[in-house]
C-alpha cells in the first residue's frame, strides 16, 4: 500500500452532494436503516470518488453493501461526538480489491501480514488505496504487484467491477470505535495464463503479506457461503497449496483448507465473502467484460 495521498469518497443524493464521513454510513446513504444494500452509480470524478443515486458522465452501475455489524449502522446520526477529536471530521477513503482469477479458476487470496494496523492475519485479495490521478484498474495492477510481485501484461487479461463494499475497522462497534473507514472496489481480473505460470512469478512483499494461496472454485463456494461471522462450515473435499513467508523465504505446503472455513484460527474478511458470492454470479450469463487494452 504506497503512499499517504488517498482519493476520498463524495455522496450524492437528490441532487445534493458531500463528502463521507468517518463513521457515517455511506450504504445508509441509499437504503433503509434497516437495510444493508443499494445500488448507485460510482466513479471517480474531479479527483474524488463519487457515489449517486443517479447516472453521471464516466459513472458505473455497481452494488453498494455494507455488513450488517456494520459500526456506522450501530453509531446513528450524528456519530461526530462519540469518535476520536481526530477523526471528527476525516473522510472515507476509497480502495481496490484485486480479484484474480487464473484460466485454471483458481483464485489469488492473501494473508494480510500481522503488523499491519487494519486486518492483521486476516485471508483477502490483494488491494489498498487509489491514488490521486490514478484509474481504478491502474490502481489495483499497482496493488497486486507491489503486494505479490505479479505483473500483469495488457491484453493478457479482462476486467469488470464486481461490487463496492463498505469497511470499517475495528469491524464491530464491540472491538472499539471506527478508526478506519473505507469503501472498496472489488476488481475481477480473469487471466489468460494457469495457476502454475503465476505462482512462479509471485513474491510476495513480507511487509504487507503473510501467506498466499491459490483457491480452487469448490473452496472459493464454501467460503462465500459461510456468514459474516459463522460458526460452522462445510467440508470441502481438496486440499489448499498455502504458501507461507518466513524470514524472508517462502515455502508452499498441501493441507486441508482450514484456515479459511470455520471453525479454526483465522479467517476471511466480510467484504470478500461479499466479492466471492458476486465472483459466483458472474459464471452465469453476464455482459461483456472490459478488455485489459483498456
Amino acid at each position: 500500500m504506497a503512499g499517504l495521498r488517498r482519493v476520498l469518497v463524495h455522496v450524492r443524493r437528490g441532487g445534493a452532494e458531500r463528502p463521507a464521513r468517518v463513521g457515517q454510513s455511506v450504504t445508509g446513504t441509499f437504503c433503509p436503516a434497516h437495510e444493508d444494500v443499494a445500488v448507485v452509480s460510482c466513479g471517480l470524478d474531479r479527483g474524488r470518488f463519487l457515489l449517486s443515486d443517479v447516472a453521471f458522465p464516466g459513472s458505473t452501475v455497481a452494488l453498494l453493501e455494507r455488513p450488517s455489524s456494520c459500526p456506522a449502522k450501530h453509531l446513528g446520526e450524528p456519530p461526530a461526538a462519540g469518535l476520536p477529536a481526530e477523526l471528527r471530521g476525516r473522510g472515507v477513503a476509497v480502495a481496490v480489491a484485486v480479484l484474480l482469477q487464473a484460466s485454471t479458476g483458481h483464485i489469488l487470496l492473501t494473508r494480510r501480514a500481522g503488523a499491519l494496523s487494519t486486518f492483521p492475519n486476516v485471508w483477502v485479495p490483494p488491494g489498498g488505496h487509489v491514488e490521486p490521478d490514478e484509474e481504478l484498474l491502474p490502481a489495483g495492477l499497482r496493488e497486486l504487484e507491489e503486494e505479490t510481485g505479479l505483473r500483469l501484461a495488457a491484453g493478457t487479461f479482462s476486467w469488470r467491477t464486481l461490487g463496492l463494499w463498505e469497511s470499517i475497522y475495528p469491524p464491530a462497534l464491540s472491538q472499539g470505535l471506527p478508526r478506519h473507514h473505507h469503501v472498496i472496489v472489488y476488481l475481477l481480473l480473469r487471466s489468460a495464463e494457469g495457476r502454475r505460470r503465476l505462482e512462479a512469478r509471485l513474491r510476495p512483499s513480507a511487509s504487507e503479506v503473510s501467506a498466499c494461496a491459490w483457491l480452487e472454485p469448490s473452496v472459493l463456494e464454501a467460503i462465500a457461503g459461510t456468514a459474516e461471522e459463522a460458526e460452522e462450515g462445510g467440508h470441502v473435499a481438496t486440499t489448499v497449496g498455502v504458501t507461507e513467508l518466513s524470514s524472508g523465504s517462502s515455502g508452499t505446503a498441501w493441507r486441508p483448507p482450514g484456515p479459511f472455513l470455520p471453525p479454526g484460527g483465522e479467517r476471511v474478511s466480510a467484504g470478500t465473502k461479499f466479492a466471492l458470492r458476486r465472483w459466483l454470479g458472474t459464471r452465469g450469463p453476464a455482459g461483456p467484460p472490459h478488455s485489459s487494452t483498456q
